[in-house]
Parts: structure tokens; C-alpha cells; sequence
């Protein structure tokens, strides 16, 4: 067994898109000696001034984070950090408002980047700090879309083919207009008439004239999905509609159209991969789970009835292009049936494989995982150095920690609150102990790793995992 290393703190925010990757991430690290404090992101900050100092593995960092992290850095802990959602991004300088802080990157010690474009958008962001490390390692989400990863999901696979027979996956991301409480839109709801319209939670370092293009545009294309729901359900009775919607948006209207069909469900249960690898095409616009079905050989296809270059190639081009492209329902029809006959595979290419490859790299060779935790030792060598917090800071820090989670159960319960109770439940479920134990015990299977891990549980949906 490795000598003992600084602790991890892995946060998940989204269960069913984070929790796996993650919890990949920490069995690797595990086999190199790191233990992993891992569990509900909301819970671990919460709890932060009783963890142990650590490395912080971030998802983010926005103006929203600068608070947090001015208490982790109070508290003595070491904050690196990826941006989740820099895979598909918004164009430059919308991106660099919406999801960089350059108050929030004082904190953050290294940055891990999908992919080439990711490392170079960030180069372009005028307020990066000069010295700021960006490793290029690929993400842990990617690592479980290769070969001899996605083994992980065969029986999910399986148990959904047995559950739904044949079906088309149609993947939805709506939660600028359609999400899951109103203030987490784009705009929200008017107070009464004449009353201006204020921004959403979606519209933060947006432009207005930006925020209302993207509003009309989402609006248009949600109003598109939900009469190509009970379309395909027409047009292919052979086979089952999954829904599955963006995991921030309101399933809410999609179940209502579910009921007046004759073969569509709407589930957001579990990770997309094993989805992805049962279903015989999957339908989207501008979706990041076009990236994944392009990695796994899944064809896709990019239903785009209303077309606005400024966004669609600005933001959505790298999922719109790694497949094929319908512009009308007609041609939808078309493309789908092919696929479904069999005389057409997933959209492939040169240009498309170039494509794929800048944007997400550690496809072969070591995993991102692995190239993550490369970094973290080499971090972690000298953690010796590191100056720890004297008394009275660490003190504030707990004060700041401890004021900030009162102030959050109050605010929780106030009218017009972006993230209530239901919401939190929503985006993390919870997890079991033998459950988790259940899901390590296979990726080691998977790995063909048989160090003994230990999974044991420290509070409320936050577990430590160590070898």
C-alpha cells in the first residue's frame, strides 16, 4: 500500500451525471494511496470546518463559488479545479462572464481541461493568472465512455433492453426555459403586468440582448420537442420514446404528453451511458450526451427545426456536428428510419474524429483519472510546504462556514428561492452505504483492481473511501 497522502474532497452536485466518474476517480486514487472524502456537494460544504484539510476537487469556478472558497482557504484547504460545463460552452466572451471569476481563481491552485480547446479557451481568458497551471487530462466523465470502461454498465445495458425492448433516446436540455423552478430560468416570471423582466438564475453573465436571443431560441426548439414527441411515438410504433430531460429541467410537461401516448416514458433514472448503449439512435439538439453517443458508437441525430447560427455555432457546434444534422420532421423521419432499418450507422469521418479529439482527449492511453491523479501526487509531494492557517483565520473560517449554513436553511424556505428542498432532492437523491459499496466493489472489477478498498460513512451522504 502507497504511503498516506493528503485527503481528497470529491463533491457531487448532480448524482446521475457526477456520482460515477467520480466515484471512478476516487478508486483510482485509492490504489495510490489518496483517501477520498466524496458524498453530496451541498452536504460536504456544509460540514467543511470538520473535514479534515485536503485537496478541494471543484466543478467550478464562478462568482458563485468565491464565498465557499474563501472559507476553504480560511480553513487551510487546497482548492484545484475543472469547469463541468467546458465541454459544450458558450462563445468566448459570454463564457469567460458566465462561468470564470477571476476573484474566484485567486483560490484555485491547478486547472484540468477536457481537452485542447478547453486548455486554450481558458489561455484566452484575459484575467487567468500568468502562472496558473492547466493540465490538459481529459475529464473522469469521458473515461466511462471507453472500451474497457463501459463494461461498468453491460447489465444496466442489459436490464433496459429487457425493460423497454427497441427504443429511441431522446435527450433533452431545456432548463433555460423549462427548469425545474422558475427562478432557475432564463427569465423569471413576471410579478404582474407591465412589470419589467428580471434574469434567472440561467441568464448570470449574460448580456441581455444575448439572454432574450437564447430565450426565443430555447423556446422555440422546446415547443419543437414536445410535438416531436408524440410524432416519433406515431411515426415508430414499433418502438419505445425515452425521454430523458436535462437534469435540471421540470419533467413535469413531458410526463404530461407521456400519458396521451401510446410507448413514451420519461425517466432521468441513472448515468446516460448505459441509456446510451441500449438505445438504437438517439434525438437531441445541441446535447452533450451527442459527445458521449459519439465516443460510443451510438448514432445521433441533431433535430434542428429552427436554426440560429449565432448559438448553434457559437455554442452547440461540437454536438450538432459529430452527428447528423435534420432540419425538418420529414427529414428526421427519414434519417431515423434508416437507422433503425440498419442501412445507416453512426456518423463517422476524419473531420468528425479530428473534431472529437480537440475537445476530449484521454480516449486511449492512461485514463483522465489516472492523468488526475499523476497531478495530484505531484501536488501533494509538497504539501509539506504548504503554509497552514494561522489560529484566528482558521477560527473565522470556521465562524464563515458555520454562519453561511444558517444563513442557507433559512434562505431555502423563502418564496422564490432558485434552489428549494425539492430541488436539492432532485439533483442528489442520496445513495446508500452498500450501495456504494456495491458500485466501488464493481469499477474494481472493471479495473481488474483488487486493492482493498474501504468504504466507511462519516455523516449524512458524505463517505470516506480509502485503501
Amino acid at each position: 500500500m502507497k504511503a498516506a497522502r493528503i485527503p481528497l474532497i470529491i463533491p457531487v452536485e448532480n448524482q446521475v451525471r457526477e456520482l460515477d466518474p467520480k466515484l471512478l476517480l476516487a478508486c483510482v486514487a485509492a490504489k495510490r494511496g489518496f483517501s477520498s472524502i466524496i458524498g453530496s456537494h451541498r452536504r460536504i460544504d456544509f460540514k467543511i470546518a470538520s473535514l479534515p484539510r485536503s485537496l478541494y476537487l471543484c466543478k467550478s469556478f464562478t462568482g458563485m463559488n468565491l464565498k465557499m472558497f474563501r472559507i476553504m482557504h480560511r480553513l487551510g484547504q487546497k482548492i484545484v479545479s475543472w469547469d463541468e460545463e467546458a465541454l459544450v460552452h458558450l462563445p468566448a466572451d459570454m463564457y469567460f462572464s458566465r462561468r470564470l471569476s477571476a476573484q474566484s481563481l485567486k483560490y484555485v491552485s491547478h486547472l484540468f481541461a477536457w481537452g485542447e480547446d478547453n486548455a486554450q479557451l481558458w489561455r484566452q481568458y484575459p484575467r487567468m493568472p500568468e502562472k496558473m497551471p492547466i493540465h490538459i487530462t481529459g475529464n473522469p466523465r469521458g473515461d466511462l465512455l471507453r472500451a474497457e470502461i463501459r463494461s461498468f454498465y453491460r447489465h444496466d445495458a442489459d436490464a433496459l433492453r429487457n425493460r423497454y425492448g427497441k427504443y429511441i433516446l431522446v435527450n433533452t436540455n431545456f432548463n433555460h426555459v423549462n427548469a425545474f423552478f422558475p427562478a432557475q430560468n432564463l427569465f423569471r416570471p413576471s410579478p404582474g403586468r407591465g412589470a419589467g423582466q428580471r434574469f434567472g438564475k440561467a441568464a448570470k453573465g449574460m448580456s441581455s440582448t444575448f439572454a432574450h436571443l437564447l430565450r426565443d431560441h430555447k423556446q422555440a426548439l422546446f415547443d419543437a420537442f414536445r410535438a416531436l414527441i408524440p410524432a416519433l411515438d406515431e411515426a415508430f410504433p414499433g418502438y419505445t420514446i425515452v425521454v430523458r430531460p436535462h437534469p435540471t429541467e421540470n419533467p413535469a410537461v413531458y410526463q404530461r404528453i407521456a400519458s396521451a401516448c401510446r410507448q413514451v416514458i420519461v425517466s432521468n433514472e441513472g448515468n446516460v451511458v448505459p441509456w446510451l448503449m441500449a438505445a438504437q439512435a438517439l434525438v437531441h439538439n445541441g446535447c452533450t450526451t451527442a459527445v458521449e453517443a459519439y465516443s460510443l458508437g451510438v448514432p445521433a441525430i441533431s433535430y434542428r427545426p429552427r436554426v440560429n447560427e449565432e448559438i448553434d455555432q457559437g455554442f452547440y457546434r461540437l454536438p450538432n456536428e459529430l452527428g447528423y444534422q435534420c432540419f425538418s420532421f420529414e427529414e428526421l423521419r427519414d434519417t431515423l428510419g434508416q437507422v433503425l432499418e440498419g442501412t445507416l450507422g453512426a456518423a463517422a469521418g476524419t473531420r468528425r474524429a479530428e473534431l472529437f479529439d480537440r475537445y476530449m482527449v484521454a480516449q486511449d492511453g492512461p485514463l483522465a483519472c489516472e492523468r488526475m491523479v499523476d497531478v495530484l501526487e505531484q501536488i501533494s509531494t509538497g504539501e509539506s510546504a504548504w503554509p497552514g492557517p494561522g489560529r484566528w483565520t482558521y477560527l473565522a473560517g470556521c465562524a464563515l462556514a458555520n454562519g453561511r449554513y444558517f444563513i442557507k436553511q433559512l434562505k431555502r424556505f423563502l418564496p422564490g428561492s432558485h434552489a428549494p428542498p425539492e430541488f436539492h432532492r432532485h439533483r442528489y437523491p442520496g445513495i446508500t452505504l452498500d450501495e456504494l459499496r456495491e458500485r466501488i466493489a464493481h469499477f474494481q472489477q472493471t479495473l481488474g483492481d483488487r486493492t482493498e478498498i474501504r468504504v466507511e460513512q462519516i455523516h449524512e451522504q458524505i463517505f470516506r473511501i480509502s485503501a
